[in-house]
């Protein structure tokens, strides 16, 4: 169950750069797309870059959260993660911070850190509910999460923390 996570929590890009949750969220709410650190994790690409190319110019951060490190980041994501922000969650501190027990995940962070919707597992659904939660908050267009050759339904893996 989502839940509101420290915003003095650290939190590092894939480029190195390390701050707390909360200075990340200083100029917009965050639009978080969580993937598992395995090979498979890859298969969320083109649902990310849906969404993202929807809210990429709304009023909101649009970033990719790996569990695992900056190696494993990068080739899971490929050149999407030189297009997007991306942040590694190698011990799954941040994961378990949102409550997060399943990934993949959508979270939807506002300015103050407050949880306003996420959704674990693959669940296009409720996938659908975060981004309409998003698209209400920026007063912009709702994307169409779903999409051709999407994973299966149900597909998730445990998060591991520390």
């Amino acid at each position: 169950m989502a839940q509101n996570p420290d915003p003095t929590l650290e939190l590092s890009t894939s480029k190195g750069v390390t701050r707390s949750l909360d200075d990340w969220l200083t100029m917009h709410p965050l639009c978080l797309i969580f993937l598992p650190g395995r090979v498979e994790g890859s298969q969320w690409i083109p649902v990310a870059e849906r969404i993202f190319a929807t809210f990429g110019d709304a009023d909101c951060t649009c970033a990719f959260v790996v569990a695992g490190p900056e190696e494993v980041a990068r080739r899971i994501l490929g050149l999407a993660e030189e297009k997007w922000m991306t942040f590694v969650d190698p011990v799954g501190v941040l994961s378990a911070g949102v409550g997060l027990t399943q990934l993949p995940a959508f979270v939807y962070l506002r300015q103050d850190g407050t949880v306003v919707s996420a959704a674990e597992g693959w669940d296009p659904r409720e996938w659908q509910k975060v981004a309409r939660a998003v698209a209400q908050s920026t007063a912009w267009t709702v994307p169409e999460v779903r999409g051709p050759n999407d994973p299966p339904t149900g597909t998730s893996w445990p998060v591991k923390a520390a």
